[in-house]
Parts: structure tokens; sequence; C-alpha cells
């Protein structure tokens, strides 16, 4: 399964942290894996290369993190905001394999 975290500071998506395999299909097969890797790097690069905001990256196997930085654009959160709503509603269509939280912190 995958799991993705969202923090939320102040009514605003400072951070997601995705993790983990789908396991819908074989490698290479994936759909769920795809779509949610697709999604994820478009808002990281959306953020950092068009926007030009340096939020913390990490990539790791298993593992993509982004951190905001406190003084981001709306622009950027507005990124955030359209990843979550994204994947909500994926995980919508594969409640097996996509489990989205959202922490207040």
């Amino acid at each position: 399964m995958i799991t993705v975290c969202f923090d939320r500071r102040q009514g605003s998506l400072q951070s997601v942290e995705v993790t983990g395999h789908a396991g819908y299909a074989r490698h290479g097969q994936d759909v769920v894996c795809a779509s949610v890797t697709s999604a994820v790097q478009l808002v990281c690069n959306g953020i950092t290369e068009v926007l030009g905001v340096s939020a913390r990256v990490a990539v790791e196997e298993n593992l993509i993190r982004l951190v905001l930085p406190q003084d981001s654009p709306k622009a950027a959160v507005d990124f955030l905001q359209a990843l979550s709503l994204h994947l909500v509603l994926l995980e919508q269509d594969y409640p097996d394999y996509l489990q989205t939280t959202v922490t207040e912190v």
C-alpha cells in the first residue's frame, strides 16, 4: 500500500510524505504506483523548478518527502492542495492500495 501523509499548519498544507508500493499489479504494470509517482513528481517540479521555491525534497527508496519553507508563496501551497485532492480522489477508486491522511501540526 502507498501511504501519503500531508501536514497542515494554520490551515495550509506544508509538507507531504509518500511511502510504500501500491501492489496493484506487477512492476511496470502498476497504474496506481504510476499515477501517484507522476502526480508527486509534477508537484515537486512545479514547486521547485517552476515557482523557484527552495523546498526541501528527499527522494529515497520507497520515500518521497517535500517540505515547504515557512515563507512559501500561496501558489506552492496550492500545488500541495491540488496534489491532496488528486490523491484523495485516486484513493476513492483504489482504497486497498492508497491511503492519504492530513495531520494538523
